[in-house]
Order: C-alpha cells, then structure tokens, then sequence
C-alpha cells in the first residue's frame, strides 16, 4: 500500500492522514478548500489542486473523508477521472446505506466498499487532526453482493496493516442499525439534555454543579450542530425508531419512581448488568482464535457470510493472512488467490456479551 488517496483533511480525514504517513505510505490529499495545506505538508502530506489530479496520482486506494453532503458532488468529480481498476474507493461515513446508493448513481459501484472508523471526537478541522485518533479502533467493514474480494482486501489490509486497526465485516442495514443505537440516537438525546439545561430558570446554579457524569453524557452535544444534525437526517428513520423506544423507556421509568415501585425499579437499573460485565472484561485479555476461509468461499461470495458470522458472534478480525489452508485443514498452495484449493487465515478476538 504505497499510496492513498484522502478526499477531506478534517478531524478524521486529517488523523488518518497522519496516521497513514506515520506508518510509511505516501498519502495524497484534497481539500475543498486550501486552508489546512501548509500544515499538512508540513506533516509530509502531499496536497493536490482538484479531485481530479488526485485521481490521476495513482493511489492504490482513495478514501472519502468528505462531508457526507458532498458526497454526490465529490463522487460525480471522481467517476470519469477514476481508473477503475487500479483504484479501490472506500469511506468513512457513519450511514452506509445511503452512501453505497451514491455511489451507484456515479457508476462506481465495482470499486466501492464500504468503511466506518469508530473514532472522533467533538472538535473539528486538520488542526484538530491527531493520528492517535485511531488507537485500538474498531472499523465496521460493509460489503454486499457485487463486493468484490480484492477490492474487500485492499481496504481491510490498509485498515490492519497501515492503520494498525480491528475490523468487522457486515452489510449496510446492520450497520446502520447498530450506528443508531451507539452514535446516531445518543447525539440526540445529549443535545436534548443541554436543551433542557439550557431553558432551566436554574441554569446557572446546575451548570456549576455540573461534574463528570454530566460531562460525559452531554459530550458529543458540544460538537457542530450542523455537523450532529446531517449525521442523524441521514439515518432518521432507524433513529426516530430508538427515540421511540427510549422515549417508552424514560416514561416507564418515570412511572415507576412516581408509583415507588420498588421491585420494578431495581429491575430497571439492573436489566443492564451484562453490558457492564462485557466493560468490565474489557480490561483482560481477548481470546484469540483463526479460521479459513478456502478458495471456495473466496469465488462463490460465502466470504460475506462467513465473515458477518464472526462479527455477529462478537469476533473482531486482527488480521487476514494468504496461507495454504483449505476448508478441510490441509496445506495446499497458492498465495491466497480465489482460485479453487487456495485461501486465507482470518484471525480474531473474542469477548463474550
């Protein structure tokens, strides 16, 4: 992976640039505007005039850290200037399914696949770039029926090799679906919290008294609200379905304390216990395990299956070798490829919720 392509220097685009020159690739960067540049090269990161030589730079990947409300705009720039076969385009979008969409509409669905780091934080721009950003981050792969393998491993190896990262595949709708319940719907109700504080006659006194529990449940309320608000309108309607359930939620809790119902209140904080095990087991090791996946599975598409499987089962791929491994355990040989007999060593972490 000699070259990378990044659409975007803030926050994320920014830290995964740096992250990406750390790791000794040569990243080629665009910007819809050139104020982050001279800091950038600074970095050793080479900054480009338009989209369209970035394109024709050659990268072996480029990687969309754009707005996702440039993305039409930013892929209709790309489709006639990129090499198809050479270049594999991913993102870092936290809704997939209306990006893969996108990219349809611009012709570029053979060399999609999609990508979504879990890492951020409520600042914004290059100068809040940090390649520290990506520390044991987790990216949730997305792949469908017209992914292909090749293309799949070039962003997965990039993701595990050059980033340093873990991986989940899984398909769009999963995604978006779990990225409401831990992102999406979360800014909402933190931005409600502050709304409440703020229209309090008290303000003032509570904001003082505030400490680190508030401080925590209100923090991505402090990032952009344009920013917040285009993230949940583009995964509406799976958040406007958990604020439905939240909302049940807070009003059978509300019930409870005004009835001092004292069984159903317990139950209520401890219905969660098993997540905080899950946090707590954080802190020790995972179990390690690997499996294969044989040139079968490769060239028929199981692959996909295979490897959602994992993830479902609460497995985070650390990496994926070419080996001589078939599906019956004996060494064959071949250098990974989808031919028949030859495959690959996936290898995992696991840890029980």
């Amino acid at each position: 992976m000699t070259r990378v392509g990044i659409v975007g220097l803030g926050l994320i685009g920014g830290s995964l640039a740096l992250r990406l020159v750390e790791s000794g690739c040569e990243v080629c960067a665009w910007n819809h505007t050139p104020h982050p540049y001279a800091a950038a090269r600074d970095a050793g990161i080479r900054c480009m005039g338009s989209l369209e030589e970035l394109a024709r730079s050659g990268p072996r990947v480029i990687v969309l850290c754009n707005p996702l409300r440039a993305m039409p705009e930013v892929l209709a720039a790309l489709a006639p200037v990129l090499d198809h076969d050479a270049t594999t385009l991913t993102d870092v979008g936290s809704v997939k399914g209306m990006v893969r969409r996108q990219v349809a509409e611009a012709g570029l669905s053979s060399c999609y696949v999609g990508a979504h780091p879990m890492a951020g934080n409520e600042r914004s721009g290059f100068a809040a770039a940090d390649a520290r950003l990506f520390d044991h981050a987790l990216w949730a792969v997305t792949v469908d029926s017209a992914t292909g393998f090749p293309r799949f491993l070039s962003v997965v190896r990039l993701v595990l090799e050059q980033v340093g990262d873990r991986i989940i595949v899984i398909d769009d709708a999963l995604h978006d679906r779990s990225a409401a319940m831990i992102s999406h719907m979360p800014h909402v109700v933190a931005t409600a919290m502050i709304n409440e504080l703020t229209a309090a006659p008290e303000r003032c006194v509570a904001a003082a008294m505030s400490a680190g529990s508030w401080r925590d449940m209100t923090r991505v309320a402090l990032t952009d609200p344009q920013r917040t608000r285009a993230m949940v309108v583009e995964d509406s309607r799976n958040v406007a379905r958990l604020l439905h359930e939240m909302s049940r939620r807070l009003e059978d809790a509300a019930g409870m304390l005004e009835r001092g119902d004292a069984s159903d209140i317990d139950a209520f904080f401890a219905a969660g216990q098993p997540y905080r095990d899950y946090r707590s087991a954080l802190s020790r090791p995972a179990d390690r395990r690997g499996f294969g996946l044989d040139g079968e599975a490769v060239g028929s598409g199981e692959w996909r299956r295979i490897l959602k499987d994992s993830a479902l089962r609460g497995e985070r791929i650390v990496g994926i070798d070419p080996t001589g491994y078939d599906s019956t355990g004996d060494n064959v040989t071949g250098e990974g490829s989808a031919a028949a007999g030859t495959g690959w060593r996936v290898r995992v972490e696991r840890r029980d919720f």
